[in-house]
């Protein structure tokens, strides 16, 4: 039987009360009522589907993410760099626009964890943004196919979520 949709995503903390806060401050997450797994765990509410954030010892993987759509990308941006927390190095820039016009930015979260935060179009972005952004098309070639990849399977069907 097939996956129907995506409920949740988990994530690592090294301090559980500072990653809820960096999550809801920044994406406006929501706490909400969770389960005692035996260790500190704390489920946000994200529109209608969850990220769990769980205390446990070890590092973040590097590459491994979770991707976030907001609905004020520049104030995201902003604030992410008032913080200091774009991450430069996992992919080689922080800031890209892919070749359909969608937006990745890259940050790190208060245990490492890498946060992909996504924007479906770069055309409604500032200039000061726009100057910052690398194009994925001039870093790797893209075929006719990668063209037609995007981030957002709703606007690709004609639905606007």
């Amino acid at each position: 039987m097939p996956a129907i949709s995506l409920n949740h995503v988990s994530v690592s903390a090294r301090n559980l009360e500072e990653s809820v806060r960096f999550y809801e401050e920044l994406f406006g997450m929501e706490r909400i009522p969770t389960p005692n797994f035996g260790f500190p765990v704390q489920w946000l509410r994200v529109g209608s589907l969850q990220l769990h954030i769980f205390e446990r010892p070890g590092d973040a993987p590097t590459y491994h993410h979770l991707g976030l759509t907001v609905d004020d990308f520049e104030a995201v941006y902003h604030k992410a760099k008032v913080l200091g927390i774009h991450d430069y190095t996992t992919f080689g820039h922080h800031l890209y626009e892919l070749p359909n016009q969608n937006v990745q930015m890259y940050l790190r979260d208060p245990a490492g964890n890498l946060v992909e935060v996504d924007w479906p179009d770069v055309t409604t972005l500032s200039p000061d943004i726009l100057a910052d952004m690398k194009k994925l098309a001039d870093r790797y070639p893209q075929g006719e196919d990668n063209q037609r990849a995007t981030l957002f399977l709703d606007r690709q069907a004609g639905r606007v979520s």
